[in-house]
């Protein structure tokens, strides 16, 4: 779809949700669950752009999350409460029961299922290699692995990490907590490439003002979902709001927005 029909699509969605008067939405909602005004504190890092990050220019958080978190409360009737933590440590602190949910770019593995349930994937994302613009000496994962020279850097506990795992040697992976981290090293040359889902990757193309970029074909299938404690009792509702958002189009707009009309602000 062209850019400029895409930004008619999303002007006419959202002045349709601003206009649509309350007992209208009440009318929509209706057939999913009500939490009845309840609290449910969200573990989030704010660190994974377009996803979730600090607008630079306000410091407000902003992001597809947040606004995809913003709707589901809407339609089911609760108050999110986030709290900011590092991702290292996000997984297991929702596994043990510090939040109630978790969101920040978590891909659906089956490893972590002994830690959390997950909710229905809101979004799905191909994973590749990000690397400096120009980048010549290889443009796939196997020749990236085959390569003695080169070095990976992974963040700790994402899909990127545990996708090379055993396709590129340990003492050639570099691991971090901070995706922010990983650009700064990439674009500093002491790392070659970094595995990024392409929606993210396309944010930092744009604030690195094109010096990084996406090479070869995807190594790995990625879905998104929300994290709870194990047996908790909000992810049926969740899964109800996701299909009700998945069925109306709301996360293709929210798809169109953060990924095809979002333009970082100049830093």
């Amino acid at each position: 779809m062209p850019k400029s029909i895409r930004f008619v699509v999303l002007v006419l969605f959202s002045l349709l949700v601003l206009a649509m008067p309350a007992f209208a939405q009440d009318i929509v909602y209706t057939d999913l669950p009500d939490l009845e005004g309840r609290e449910v504190v969200i573990a989030v890092e704010n660190l994974y752009p377009p996803f979730q990050f600090e607008d630079p220019t306000t410091g407000t958080p902003v992001g597809y999350e947040y606004d995809f978190i913003s709707e589901l409360a809407a339609r089911l009737n609760f108050t999110p409460v986030f709290q900011t933590t590092s991702f290292d440590v996000l997984i297991s602190a929702v596994g043990e029961g510090q939040y109630d949910a978790g969101i920040t770019g978590i891909s659906i593995r089956d490893e972590r299922r002994s830690i959390v349930d997950f909710s229905d994937p809101y979004i799905n994302l191909d994973q590749y290699l990000l690397v400096r613009a120009g980048e010549d000496r290889f443009a796939s994962l196997d020749e990236f692995a085959a390569n003695a020279d080169l070095i990976l850097g992974v963040q700790a506990g994402t899909s990127g990490f545990f996708v090379t795992e055993g396709v590129v040697p340990d003492d050639r992976r570099v691991v971090y907590n901070e995706f922010g981290a990983l650009i700064a090293a990439l674009q500093a040359g002491d790392i070659d490439a970094i595995p990024a889902d392409a929606s993210a990757a396309a944010g930092f193309i744009s604030t690195t003002g094109a010096g990084v970029e996406l090479i070869g074909d995807p190594i790995s299938r990625d879905e998104f979902g929300i994290i709870f404690p194990i047996g908790s009792d909000l992810v049926e509702a969740f899964n109800a709001g996701i299909a009700s958002l998945q069925a109306d189009g709301y996360l293709e707009f929210l798809y169109n927005k953060w990924f095809f009309d979002y333009v970082p602000a100049a830093q």
